[in-house]
């Protein structure tokens, strides 16, 4: 292969999709391609024009327009332009102009057709040619987790009893099959009825229960019952199960939100088998399930404390595995939930049992299921509406500052503006929360929009999660019908802006050592957040979790077709950029933030993050066209 063309496929093969192709067709492409120089100012593309080749942008930058001639795109070094016309009769639909002295690979329409049966390829240029998708999508593919289905984690089918049987006869049978559990069954009439299976001989069951090893020994022998009680007599907590053709990922998910160790699996409704721990285990990278479980056998603070190590280690091999910022949030905020409820317990140990009703309630990354190694307090506490200052209010303070205290030694900051159940106003009955919440939709003032943007996620984590759901409940009922707070929000939505310059250029900050930052949380993470709050809230959404509020705001038709797409692969993007470079700075003993170094990243890297920009950038633009006044 001559040197000539052997650097044009270099070139190509660094950049999505071609990165993609099979060599040998890569190699025809390189062999295949037409050089073409432009002069900065000079129109490569004029509306309508024919066009037989797809130009590659070996070096240089364009401006791509629409016909009107607003700026659509501008595009740089690895990019392609000009597909939309080629998929389309022949004819240029968005004019396209050099910006700078700009090198072109040319690559004929007939090499293009052929390059449109790679599926890969396909979908990339039929989908506005985003490496940000690719890169994504890419992503996914190669996670483990994501790709191994339950199903091969079984290694035998479970072992059932009826209800009727004795707590001896059951433990038996988990002695002779050598097993820590088995599933209780009983027998059924209706084939329609949840949890009703059909066995080999065609008898209709109902899936009961479960009884494992640790009931016997927590209700059985340690609390003195007599061996011959059926084994339907012991407290069987609702049963959680999952599919066998649900994903490794999904079995992790359910485990770590419900703080379990063992997960019936079901093919329709019959169950195939029960999946443990250990079996999650040996699939995941991680020992994030192990650490949820270790931490309710710790007896004391400084125990738990203890556990920090361990902590940023199962956030360094997540990022290391290349799990999702979804996946990783979702163990990060299982070990905080964890965390926070066994320090309530602690707690309650300590001071005795709560002289009312209440509900510990947290908010910001931990209630949308998207913390991070580093995060500070978000908390409060809802009361009974029999709570009495008087009375009660030394224990819920005490309390507090127990919790309080407890998650700053565990590496989970003081919260500087105070939003903390240790702030008398942060702790209050349940018709004071809803008064807040009221006051905060009907009249959005600066410091209203503030509490809006911190409290309006929220979620339990101890108590009685019943009145955390009224309140979600009443935001979704008032939030949607009150078109001005709607604009509130979204006006202060804009406060936040992307760090993108004019020019293909990063707007920078300069950090402590003097040094070129871009904050990734507070120019990234945070404005994509809100934006999707917002969209959210106009829904009606009772969701929490960003990816989750997406789904509604689909369903809901709120933004025009395909946004909701780009919004998602930009807020993962921008979350694993922001996780790797947390992951680096553990591993390198650094200070652990969120303030990346544009210069310290490659091309493609940096490339994407400013596709992911420009999406927050034309989410917040369009607020001002959904919510009229937001531009105010």
């Amino acid at each position: 292969m001559e040197a000539e063309v052997r650097e044009i496929r270099d070139h190509l093969n660094q950049f999505p999709p071609f990165d993609s192709l099979p060599s040998e067709l890569l190699d025809e492409v390189a062999t295949a391609v037409e050089i073409a120089y432009f002069k900065a100012g000079t129109m490569i593309l004029e509306q309508g024009q024919p066009i037989h080749a797809l130009p590659y942008i070996r070096k240089g930058a364009v401006e791509v327009y629409h016909s009107n001639g607003d700026l659509y795109n501008r595009l740089e070094e690895g990019d392609i332009f000009g597909q939309f016309g080629l998929l389309r009769q022949r004819r240029v639909r968005f004019p396209v102009k050099a910006i700078e002295d700009t090198l072109l690979y040319r690559i004929p329409d007939t090499f293009f057709e052929r390059l449109c049966d790679d599926d890969n390829f396909a979908d990339f240029v039929e989908l506005s040619g985003s490496r940000l998708k690719s890169t994504v999508d890419q992503n996914l593919k190669e996670n483990d987790l994501m790709a191994t289905r339950v199903r091969k984690l079984i290694n035998r089918l479970p072992v059932m009893v009826e209800t009727t049987v004795s707590v001896q006869e059951a433990a038996c049978m988990m002695t002779d099959n050598a097993v820590s559990s088995v599933l209780l069954i009983e027998p059924a009439d209706d084939e329609d009825s949840d949890g009703v299976f059909r066995d080999d001989e065609g008898r209709l069951w109902r899936l009961a229960g479960m009884v494992t090893d640790e009931d016997l020994r927590v209700q059985v022998v340690a609390a003195g019952i007599k061996p011959d009680m059926p084994v339907s007599d012991l407290d069987n907590k609702p049963l959680i199960t999952i599919q066998f053709d649900e994903s490794v990922n999904e079995a992790m998910l359910l485990m770590l939100r419900n703080h379990i160790q063992r997960l019936p699996v079901l093919y329709r409704r019959r169950p195939v088998g029960v999946i443990h721990l250990s079996d999650i285990v040996r699939y995941e990278t991680n020992s994030s399930l192990y650490l949820v479980s270790n931490i309710f056998s710790r007896s004391s603070v400084r125990d738990l404390s203890r556990l920090v190590p361990e902590i940023r280690a199962a956030f360094i091999r997540l990022v290391e595995a290349g799990s999702t910022s979804q996946m990783i949030g979702d163990a990060m905020s299982s070990i905080g939930r964890s965390l926070m409820r066994r320090l309530i317990e602690l707690a309650e140990d300590e001071l005795g049992p709560p002289p009312v009703p209440y509900c510990f309630m947290v908010h910001g990354s931990l209630a949308r299921q998207a913390q991070s190694v580093i995060t500070d307090q978000d908390n409060a506490i809802v009361l009974h509406d029999s709570f009495d200052p008087a009375q009660h209010d030394e224990y819920f303070k005490a309390l507090a500052q127990n919790v309080s205290d407890g998650l700053d030694a565990c590496g989970y900051a003081y919260c500087k503006g105070g939003i903390m159940a240790t702030n008398d106003e942060w702790r209050q009955p349940l018709s004071k929360w809803k008064q807040y919440f009221e006051a905060w939709i009907a009249d959005p003032d600066p410091k209203r929009l503030l509490h809006s943007c911190i409290f309006f996620d929220l979620d339990a984590v101890h108590g009685e999660e019943r009145f955390v759901e009224t309140l979600q409940d009443l935001i979704v009922k008032r939030a949607p019908q009150n078109p001005k707070f709607l604009a509130a929000m979204a006006r202060n939505c804009l406060s936040r802006k992307p760090p993108l310059g004019f020019f293909r250029t990063f707007v920078m900050e300069t950090d402590g050592r003097q040094h070129k930052i871009i904050n990734i949380k507070s120019r990234g993470v945070a404005p994509m957040t809100d934006v999707i709050r917002v969209h959210a809230l106009a829904a009606g959404s009772n969701a929490q979790n960003s990816i989750e509020r997406l789904q509604d705001i689909d369903k809901a038709n709120i933004l025009p077709a395909g946004q909701v797409d780009k919004l998602r692969y930009a807020l993962e993007f921008i979350s694993q950029v922001r996780m790797r470079h947390q992951a680096f700075e553990l591993q390198n003993d650094e200070p652990v933030d969120n303030a990346i170094e544009p210069e310290n990243i490659d091309n493609t890297e940096r490339h994407n993050l400013k596709e992911a920009f420009q999406v927050l950038n034309n989410a917040q633009n369009f607020l001002r066209f959904r919510y009229p006044g937001s531009a105010q």
